[in-house]
């Protein structure tokens, strides 16, 4: 029976190295749907649309009258992180100032691994055969110093056009204060290398330092092409299926926006899916009261660690490396590994290492039978007895087999190693944990922050697999699984609110800034947000913005966003008067103080820009809390089966629960694996499991 929604249809989509995930919120208290669909490297909007029918004949419906009841699509894309993994973008050309022509090979000095002396370099996205500089100067304060020599500049655009270039990047010295020249640089440029796209340092990322804005800049020449073109085709599918709505797309900074807004800057995109995972940590902490979050993300190819504070997962602007490329723009904080189900395992120099190479999507593990010959971490799950032959996964449509399983352990770890193939498998389990636990270690320690003191919060496809083991090495005493835990990030982006993020450059001390010059600029961003916002769909009421001001103190490279306000509406801006200047000097030196535990006040802080965070709210999906109002009756969970496993204490006989058997209020306990549609989650010895009012998995030690 087809049915008739009260309610709007929305639609999160997320595209990782293996899965494409889909999560389908239809309203009116219903249940949220869960989808995969295998994603399709060569062209992935193939595997979006693969999936968005999947989800159409769940209904009862054509694809065409499904996407006609759909209010909303929001997507979280990897092309442009695939993009730089690959280095497959865009031949790119870079303009810039006489002097400047190799700070990307100089990148400041910074070393990723200063102990690691074996490290190369990483080779620069634009060689420094076209990196061309022309003979022009632009002061701090904005004023010429040197004019732009025209001549030089169209033998620089025509010798790049000799290379073949396909994209160009133009960033000149202190063009965000005046960007006169790289505006004459891009009419030349048009006139040079007609249809050739531009990416313009003053528009891209218009504030200091010239490093990151040029690096920025850069990567966005790189990967823009490859990502308006997908979006673009994106797009035309979902209207020649008919849709007619604006695709949202996510980005980096946690909020989602129009094709439109990102085409000047596809470099926003970066990481999109993973911060939405993000997102939704956050307002899923808000929901069951647990606001302290570390947040593991483990899916077919990589591994992402981020850790939610206060409910919140705030985006941070400065030195913010993705990729071995800095980009400046805010972005919700990831560490990634190249640690996933699809991570290679191999013997390199009598060392076993797992990863970062992946098997992907194509030809994917050896046990998904689709022509991978070389062992994965799925395929160690699948000898360990994690996984089963026996299970059929995703609905009937893919079943696991042990067919060249052992002989791909025999050939590449068990012979060289001289060990088992169930000792090699185990081992593979014991490196690709390691490797995620240390990546964790990192991450928190570099921040100041314990572990212990957060709950573990598990998602991807194979988080649960490996939550509770990583926990307990962490001593980490809960671990949290969402009942929706497979997609967890395409239901984050449908948590995001349509959002623009942007900042202009201000550099005086704050004693000589002008209030008026100030709020000349907030108003500029604002006109941004009110055009973008509105093209998707908001009006000014329905925006609300924070207005910042970045500060410093002098010496410093990086600044602090502090607050002007509180939030408001758009267009309330009353708060800009004298008075403010001497309210933002007290709020830095507090904000300061509680970041880095000190402050300075014999000093006169510096401004070096403005910042508008303006948004839209969008509906949230639904969410029950933690807990019903009365608690349900506790009871042991039925047991499906039994089957020999090994959970890090040798093989023994260990349950099998059917996770869609499951009711709020049922314990599971060790040694355990609960079964979900589209994951697998791991009780290892020492846990328990319990089903809370939502549906969801708490995990705790020792119970």
């Amino acid at each position: 029976m087809k049915r008739e929604p009260t309610h709007s249809w929305r639609i999160g989509v997320d595209i990782g190295g293996t899965f494409t995930d889909f999560a389908f919120e239809r309203g009116d208290g219903e249940p949220l749907i869960v989808e995969k669909s295998l994603s399709t490297p060569s062209d992935r909007s193939l595997g979006v649309m693969e999936g968005l029918q999947r989800l159409a004949g769940r209904e009862s419906l054509s694809l065409a009258a499904f996407l006609a009841r759909v209010s909303a699509i929001v997507h979280g894309t990897t092309v442009a992180d695939n993009t730089l993994i690959e280095g497959n973008g865009a031949i790119t050309g870079l303009i810039t100032t006489a002097g400047f022509r190799d700070e990307l090979e100089l990148r400041r000095g910074f070393k990723e691994d200063i102990w690691d002396v074996r490290l190369p370099a990483p080779r620069p996205l634009v060689p420094r055969r076209r990196r061309l500089t022309v003979p022009e100067r632009i002061r701090f304060d904005g004023s010429v110093h040197t004019p732009l020599d025209e001549h030089a500049a169209r033998r620089a655009l025509r010798e790049l056009r000799a290379q073949g270039v396909e994209s160009l990047a133009i960033a000149t010295l202190f063009s965000f204060v005046n960007p006169v020249h790289e505006l004459r640089l891009a009419e030349l440029a048009r006139e040079e290398l007609p249809g050739v796209p531009l990416s313009l340092s003053h528009e891209v990322m218009p504030k200091s330092p010239e490093y990151e804005r040029t690096s920025t800049t850069v990567v966005n020449a790189y990967i823009g092409p490859r990502v308006s073109a997908y979006l673009d085709r994106l797009a035309e599918r979902l209207r020649e299926a008919g849709f007619a709505r604006e695709l949202l797309v996510m980005q980096a900074s946690g909020g989602v926006m129009t094709r439109e807004y990102l085409r000047a800057a596809p470099v926003r995109v970066l990481a999109s899916g993973p911060a939405a995972g993000v997102v939704g940590a956050a307002e899923l902490a808000r929901a069951k009261r647990v606001p302290d979050l570390l947040c593991i993300d483990m899916g077919g190819t990589s591994y992402d660690v981020s850790v939610v504070r206060g409910g919140m997962a705030p985006a941070e602007t400065g030195w913010s490396w993705h990729h071995r490329a800095v980009i400046g723009l805010p972005m919700i904080r990831v560490e990634t590994l190249g640690a996933g189900g699809g991570s290679l395992c191999h013997v390199e120099r009598g060392v076993l290492r797992v990863g970062p190479e992946s098997a992907g999507a194509e030809p994917g593990p050896v046990c998904y039978g689709r022509g991978g010959d070389r062992p994965t971490v799925t395929d160690a799950l699948l000898v360990l007895g994690v996984l089963s032959e026996e299970r059929a996964l995703a609905d009937g449509r893919m079943r696991l087999t042990r067919s060249g399983v052992d002989e791909a352990f025999a050939k590449y770890i068990a012979d060289p190693l001289g060990v088992s193939i169930e000792q090699a498998a185990f081992d593979c389990w014991r490196v690709v944990n390691a490797n995620m636990t240390q990546a964790v270690r990192r991450s928190t320690a570099a921040r100041g922050i314990d572990p212990r003191e957060l709950t573990l919060l598990a998602y991807g496809g194979n988080g649960p697999a490996f939550a509770a083991i990583q926990a307990q090495e962490l001593a980490i005493a809960r671990v949290l699984v969402p009942k929706a835990s497979p997609a967890f990030s395409a239901l984050g982006a449908l948590a995001a609110e349509a959002a623009l993020d942007e900042e202009r450059a201000y550099l005086r001390t704050l004693g000589s800034a002008d209030v008026r010059e100030l709020a000349r600029l907030w108003a500029e961003l604002a006109a941004r947000a009110e055009h973008f916002l509105g093209a998707a769909g908001f009006g000014p009421s329905q925006i609300h913005a924070r207005y910042c001001v970045s500060l410093r103190y002098p010496g410093q490279n990086w600044s602090l966003a502090i607050d002007a306000a509180p939030a408001g509406l758009l267009g309330d801006r009353e708060f800009a008067t004298p008075a403010l200047l001497g309210a933002l000097r007290e709020r830095f030196h507090a904000r300061h103080e509680a970041e880095y535990g000190h402050r300075r006040e014999s000093e006169e802080p510096e401004v070096t820009g403005v910042r508008l965070i303006a948004s839209g709210e969008i509906a949230k999906p639904a969410r029950r809390t933690a807990e019903a109002s009365a608690p349900p009756p506790p009871r042991d969970a039925p047991i499906r089966a039994r089957r020999r496993a090994n959970l890090g204490r040798g093989f023994e006989e260990i349950a099998i629960v059917d996770g869609a058997a499951l009711v709020p209020g049922d314990f599971v306990r060790a040694p355990a694996v609960i079964e979900e549609r589209f994951t697998t989650i791991v009780v290892y010895p020492g846990w328990q499991a319990r089903v809370d009012g939502a549906g969801d998995y708490l995990m705790e030690r020792g119970a």
